[in-house]
């Protein structure tokens, strides 16, 4: 594999290239950058030259990457992409602003952030619009990368772990993570169940009729894993993908359910609910924000980061001492 000499490397067959690979389409790529399509194969040409690599070959229409395309073209895009940010940044007013931001997470988790959110709009940020979606993945880097929200906010183990990794293993990351709190999840059941009096112990667990919140649809969660690593399974009757119908069901049902312990006190009905303690070990349930990391450089992107730090912060600062937010 031929190595660039960076020193002589003309930096706009990058821009070509980037967005070559956008695009997929060489006819596209020079509309795009208001250049004729023989300007485009020949920066293409002389980029093949330079790394000695095709990049890209004909396909139906268009053309497919090569891996070593697919390799460099994250760390390309970024650097690119902060180099403008950095030669003309766009300032972000928060008081004369109006902007629009999206943000992906689950319902139990708007209720403890959106709140002081909305707050922070009204005496900063006026013209700002917040759009809230369902977070159905946990795994929305595809989200972040189309675009489709600004920033994700969730539990999102097996993401951090791939992004941990490839970072050891010196590759180039496209995104970034910030920890916005730890969350506790308890037992939930209505008042008066048959198991809310007496010890809930493990058997008696597993024995009872479970309701699940699961994004996907898929009857199987964290809680489950655990109980495997035991030997254990419970019985999941139900499932629903949202925290405030589970609370809902459980309050007026026999079904027992799993919830987040701060969410809890935002539901309007706890005083219709029994918490109790799991009766096994779980895995610390980390809530995160999740970004792309072209977006770093955008003033507006890293106001959005920092007021969802502090909602989260006066989120847990008002449940008082035993709650766990980070800051």
């Amino acid at each position: 594999m031929k190595s660039a000499n960076f020193r002589t490397l003309d930096l706009n067959l990058l821009r070509v290239f980037d967005e070559v690979m956008t695009e997929r389409s060489l006819t596209r790529a020079a509309r795009n950058l208001s250049l004729t399509q023989p300007a485009v194969s020949n920066a293409l040409r002389r980029l093949r030259d330079t790394l000695g690599d095709e990049l890209v070959q004909r396909s139906g229409q268009g053309v497919a990457p090569t891996p070593r395309a697919l390799a460099i073209w994250p760390a390309v895009r970024d650097a690119l992409q902060q180099l403008q940010a950095s030669l003309s940044p766009s300032e972000f007013v928060p008081a004369s602003a109006t902007s629009t931001f999206v943000l992906a997470m689950a319902d139990a988790t708007a209720a403890e952030l959106i709140p002081g959110l909305v707050d922070i709009l009204e005496q900063e940020a006026p013209g700002v619009s917040l759009r809230v979606v369902p977070l159905t993945t946990r795994d929305p880097r595809k989200l972040l990368d189309e675009e489709s929200c600004d920033l994700a906010v969730g539990h999102f183990p097996a993401v951090l772990a791939d992004l941990t990794a490839r970072a050891q293993s010196g590759e180039a990351v496209s995104f970034a993570h910030q920890r916005l709190y730890d969350g506790e999840y308890l037992c939930v059941m209505r008042a008066g169940h048959p198991l809310a009096s007496g010890p809930l112990t493990l058997d008696r667990f597993c024995a009872a009729r479970h309701m699940l919140v699961s994004f996907s649809g898929r009857p199987f969660g964290f809680i489950d894993e655990s109980l495997a690593s035991l030997g254990r399974q419970r019985q999941v009757v139900l499932t629903v993908n949202q925290f405030f119908t589970a609370g809902r069901v459980v309050a007026t049902s026999n079904l027992l359910t799993v919830l987040p312990a701060h969410f809890v006190c935002v539901t309007g009905i706890a005083d219709q609910l029994v918490l109790r303690p799991l009766p096994f070990e779980v895995s610390p349930v980390h809530v995160d924000a999740l970004w792309h990391r072209r977006s770093r450089q955008r003033g507006g992107h890293v106001w959005l980061r920092q007021a969802v730090l502090r909602a989260a912060e006066k989120a847990f600062a008002a449940q008082g001492p035993g709650s766990r937010g980070l800051g």
